[in-house]
């Protein structure tokens, strides 16, 4: 037998190896501190979170096939790439931002969740890499719905439906967190 090892990064924009990143957890509270990068405000935009997901896996395959993997998935903020302009903004906003880094850990719960319920074969790498870009894909069309719906934060009313939204599909999902 022989095992493979295949470490992919993934994330919703660009990331360096080196970069300090947060990695989310329950207990985590995102503040201002830790936007560090330098603003690039677009249109109206007032603050960016910059988060990703990362996953790598290892298998051990015979010369009859696959015989196991495992696997790691993660959601991480990069501070560096986030960033808010320089004047005191509200709590709301940060509450928007948070939710953010919320909804990637989300989609990394629903990844690792695909990922445990898939029955894979000796064409693994494929069907991970098919994994990954759906989870990827739909991440992305979720966080653009998010800001359309919150009007980026300025729609209250949606803004405290999604908090409650995204936190009852963490709690769904609460066996597939790290």
């Amino acid at each position: 037998m022989y095992k493979f090892l295949f470490l992919t990064l993934f994330t919703c924009l660009s990331y360096q190896a080196d970069e300090v990143t947060i990695t989310w957890s329950e207990d985590l509270t995102l503040q201002w501190s830790d936007f560090k990068g330098e603003p690039k405000p677009v249109g109206d935009a007032v603050a960016t979170t910059a988060s990703g997901i990362s996953f790598g896996y290892s298998t051990t395959k015979s010369s009859s096939g696959l015989v196991d993997y495992s696997f790691s998935i993660t959601a991480h903020f990069y501070p560096y790439k986030s960033w808010t302009i320089n004047e005191p903004l509200s709590n709301i906003v940060l509450t928007h931002e948070r939710l953010h880094f919320d909804i990637t850990e989300l989609y990394a719960r629903k990844f690792r969740q695909r990922v445990s319920n898939t029955t894979f074969t000796n064409a693994i790498n494929k069907e991970m890499e098919r994994i990954n870009n759906a989870i990827n894909f739909e991440l992305g069309e979720m966080q653009k719905k998010y800001d359309a719906e919150t009007n980026h934060s300025q729609n209250t009313e949606q803004q405290i439906a999604w908090q409650h939204f995204i936190k009852a599909e963490l709690d769904k999902l609460s066996r597939y967190g790290n």
